[in-house]
């Protein structure tokens, strides 16, 4: 009489993962190996053009170091405390807020109402996406020379419509209280496609469940807007926003190409005060304890949007 063994009990002593001298696991650690070897390329041009700038300036932070001078000292948290009692710092630093705060709201308010008016249904879409999202296409050179004609104080469009309509000219990047907002113009127009393509994607995935019943019920347009299509944005908007927080202060190219912080430091961001003080003033250390101070808020800013839109969710 022969015995039939239960269904999958040779399999199982058979298996290598049954074996006692371990053999079972060579598979496994096979694959694992191979993973490494893709990603190690990746991994060592990441540590030697990531890792290791972040390393080495982290320790020219602590340094004297600087390019008119072969001999560093370390000198320990000196840059940091002159960074803290330096007033351009903090004169770059609220530049930079301020640019900030008036580029980052119209760059999500604004780019709500272009992306709801399009999905919306609105004649032509096809040209409207392309007039929207053509300029964030262009090179920023190109979109500095274009805004310089524009704010040229004689012949430019800009002034010539205020005189058409009888007011006086403006000094668009020679006045302290209006380069900044010019500045900021240029911002918007120029990088309103990117936010523009997210809230659009957001909105056309969507689902319709929602306002088609609630229309059935009688709700308006603007009711179904604000109580239906709004909510469902809320992490799309908290995405924008905190994308575009972050690229705002890092402004750097376009106010050193359309003003280099002019009139009188008035434009002149944090990361621009960087550049200056460790290229022109030749002060490498200082530089780079300024930047990571810098590096440091970005960071706050960061964990602190986390948290606040984790929290909403």
């Amino acid at each position: 009489m022969t015995t039939t063994a239960p269904l999958g009990a040779e399999e199982e002593a058979g298996s290598p993962a049954a074996a006692p001298d371990g053999r079972g696991t060579a598979p496994r650690r096979t694959r694992s190996g191979n993973g490494l070897v893709f990603v190690l390329p990746f991994l060592l041009v990441f540590g030697l053009f990531m890792v290791w700038p972040i390393v080495q300036g982290l320790w020219m932070s602590f340094t004297d170091s600087s390019l008119a001078l072969r001999d560093t000292r370390f000198v320990g948290f000196d840059n940091y405390t002159e960074a803290f009692g330096d007033p351009d710092v903090w004169s770059s630093l609220g530049n930079t807020v301020f640019f900030t705060v008036v580029s980052s709201v119209p760059l999500v308010l604004i780019v709500l109402a272009m992306a709801l008016l399009v999905h919306s249904g609105l004649a032509g879409q096809w040209a409207w996406r392309l007039s929207f999202f053509a300029p964030y296409l262009l090179p920023v050179t190109v979109v500095t020379m274009i805004w310089t004609w524009l704010y040229q104080p004689e012949l430019g469009m800009a002034n010539q419509l205020l005189t058409a309509l009888g007011m006086e000219p403006v000094g668009w990047l020679s006045d302290e209280s209006v380069a900044m907002w010019s500045v900021a113009a240029l911002t918007v127009w120029w990088t309103v496609g990117f936010n523009f393509l997210l809230y659009l994607a957001a909105l056309q995935s969507l689902p319709t469940t929602f306002d088609e019943a609630a229309a059935l019920d009688g709700a308006g347009a603007w009711r179904r807007l604000w109580s239906i299509t709004l909510p469902q944005l809320r992490r799309t908007t908290g995405l924008v926003a905190m994308l575009q927080i972050l690229a705002s202060l890092k402004v750097f190219d376009q106010i050193y190409i359309l003003t280099k912080g002019g009139p009188n430091g008035s434009t002149r961001p944090v990361l621009e005060y960087v550049y200056d003080v460790g290229f022109t003033g030749y002060r490498l250390g200082y530089a780079s304890a300024v930047s990571y101070l810098f590096f440091a808020l970005i960071v706050v800013v960061s964990l602190a949007q986390f948290r606040l839109f984790r929290r909403e969710d």
